[in-house]
């Protein structure tokens, strides 16, 4: 354990910095918080949307957090969206990929992070958010320094930086039972934010595939290293392209990210035809990722075999760890809601 935490882990953490994700932007200089709030007649639950602003030592920066709680009764945990389609308003929607009116039903809260705001997602301007406020505007960004993904899970770890506010106590939010959540590009985010701020207990990767959950060294199955860079060239830094087509010389592969969240809550979320990301690669890095959470005594991944599929439909829980295979393609749906809502994931 000491081993674990006190050198291979703070080893592993700057690798991925190094070759994969880029260096994460420093804390910001002074933060602000703009709230706004009120009744929210469209669900079941309250409404409150709060402007982040953060300076750097090149600008300001600001962007939008929306929090959706239940009406009564303090929330059982809050679920924060890295939501990269910036397709949450100030009304909750009700089913699928953000269903406000379902997670506050369940009696939990909605987090929704504006990640537009913070990076927009275009190759051409996706520094026009708080990379700016951190690198001049004029000056090319150095090779190593993190893009798109890195910028949304810098903006998810200032997001809980409200939600420990006494301003979101108020509304009856523990930040010491915030879930971390994203899809697809937006789960590859959760689970860098997760894997480097231990302040998240639980850590929901859905469908992130490549350079999320989805082990590199299956690069030549679903989306690969290059496809990826290639497709998104802002979303990593420059340094990651030297694994194009190599991603057998990664000093790192996606197994040990998952571990890194230990020993918060890992949970894994694959679909059965989303052949893109893989979901057999993304089943592998969870099993690889075990032995770390049993230093915790959490090694239990709560699937009957290591035997590949396991049942699609179903929901695999330990005390550390979650996975289900969801049947159909990409997508954050209400199946998976339902798993998330039911499963307890605050709860060993």
């Amino acid at each position: 354990m000491g081993q674990w935490e006190q050198q291979r882990r703070p080893e592993l953490l700057k690798s991925f910095q190094d070759n994969v994700y880029g260096t994460t932007l420093p804390a910001p200089t002074t933060t602000t918080y703009d709230e706004a709030g009120g009744d929210n007649t469209a669900g079941s639950g309250s409404a409150r949307k709060v402007t982040i602003t953060v300076t750097g030592p090149a600008g300001q920066a600001s962007f939008t957090l929306r929090l959706f709680t239940p009406t009564s009764g303090t929330p059982k945990g809050t679920f924060l969206l890295i939501d990269h389609r910036g397709s949450v308003g100030d009304t909750p929607g009700s089913g699928g990929y953000a269903p406000a009116s379902k997670i506050t039903g369940a009696g939990y809260a909605l987090a929704a992070l504006n990640a537009e705001q913070v990076a927009p997602d275009d190759p051409g301007s996706y520094r026009n958010g708080v990379i700016n406020a951190f690198y001049p505007a004029g000056q090319d960004l150095p090779a190593d320094a993190g893009r798109t993904i890195s910028a949304w899970a810098w903006g998810a770890s200032r997001a809980m930086d409200y939600l420990q506010t006494d301003a979101a106590a108020s509304t009856g939010i523990d930040p010491s039972r915030v879930a971390v959540i994203g899809h697809s590009r937006g789960g590859k985010a959760s689970l860098w934010a997760g894997a480097q701020d231990p302040r998240f207990p639980v850590v929901v990767s859905n469908d992130s595939g490549s350079t999320g959950a989805k082990l590199a060294r299956r690069d030549t199955t679903g989306e690969s290293i290059s496809a990826i860079n290639s497709g998104f060239p802002h979303w990593f830094p420059d340094t990651y392209k030297r694994y194009d087509g190599n991603a057998g010389a990664l000093p790192v592969d996606q197994h040990e990210l998952l571990a890194l969240i230990a020993p918060g809550r890992v949970v894994v979320a694959s679909a059965v035809d989303d052949a893109n990301a893989d979901p057999q690669g993304e089943f592998g890095s969870y099993l690889a990722a075990a032995p770390v959470y049993a230093l915790y005594g959490l090694g239990d991944t709560g699937l009957p075999s290591t035997t590949w599929p396991p049942a699609a439909g179903t929901s695999f829980r330990g005390p550390g760890m979650s996975y289900h295979l969801r049947p159909g393609g990409h997508g954050l749906t209400d199946a998976d809601w339902d798993i998330y809502l039911g499963s307890d994931l605050f709860q060993r």
